[in-house]
């Protein structure tokens, strides 16, 4: 699939620790990055580099992506799974709310796709990040659902997804996102038995989403078989919306 290490991050939990247990089970070296602890499952599973940082520091992003290239000798892809929540209604969202949830979701994805980017312009490479559902939905209210911060957050990396991938098409670096509906994660602990009902019922497939049915779809962005996909916002939601 790749030829040196592929980053991920958001790997403590969730899609993200799906998505590094799965490429450490086909053979690929991993870096599992998040701001909080990595599993030992992980460490234990194959050529795993484990990492912590904070995503919207850009020394952080460059520092991690130099660990990466000295231990593997470079780095073939980036999946960007980490990302902060934020379920406050509008009433309830202030300014501060709204900067620190753009801070990660949107400014930290630019800075580890640049970090990436940088370090696969001579060798291509793929690049995947994660949008959400909840933009073609609109998430207005609380209980597990995102509020305007993380909806306006998740639909600026559709427009950051897009001019990436012109923007890195000329080094032969894909860029694509994944944009998931309702998945089983700890991002949806808070929901009541209304609110998983509700996820339920609008989904034709009939059930939430597993981490593993989007980090497969991650992992198909990366290899060779999307070999001619780029800039695509990629809905993993059971047709729950059909943006």
């Amino acid at each position: 699939m790749t030829k040196n290490a592929v980053m991920v991050t958001g790997a403590a939990s969730g899609i993200g620790y799906s998505c590094a247990r799965d490429l450490l089970r086909d053979g690929v070296s991993v870096v599992a990055a998040d701001i909080g602890n990595i599993p030992i499952a992980l460490m234990e599973a194959g050529n795993c580099l484990a990492q912590t940082f904070d995503i919207s520091s850009l020394d952080a992003c460059k520092s991690a992506v130099s660990e990466v290239c000295d231990k593997f000798g470079g780095l073939s892809a980036l999946i960007h799974l980490a990302g902060i929540h934020q379920t406050k209604t509008w009433e309830e969202v202030d300014a501060d709310d709204f900067a620190r949830v753009m801070a990660v979701n949107v400014t930290g994805s630019f800075l580890i796709a640049k970090a990436a980017a940088e370090t696969m312009r001579e060798t291509d490479g793929a690049i995947v990040l994660t949008a959400s559902g909840g933009v073609e939905l609109g998430g207005v209210v609380g209980d597990g659902r995102g509020g305007p911060a993380y909806t306006s957050s998740k639909a600026a990396i559709r427009g950051l997804t897009r001019s990436l991938a012109r923007s890195l098409g000329k080094f032969n670096i894909r860029v694509n996102a994944v944009s998931p509906g309702a998945t089983d994660t700890p991002m949806i602990g808070t929901y009541d038995n209304a609110a998983r009902g509700g996820a339920v019922n609008r989904t034709p497939l009939g059930r939430i989403a597993l981490p593993e049915d989007i980090s497969d779809v991650a992992r198909f962005l990366i290899s060779d078989e999307s070999r001619f996909i780029t800039g695509q916002i990629i809905p993993v939601n059971g047709g729950s919306a059909f943006g």
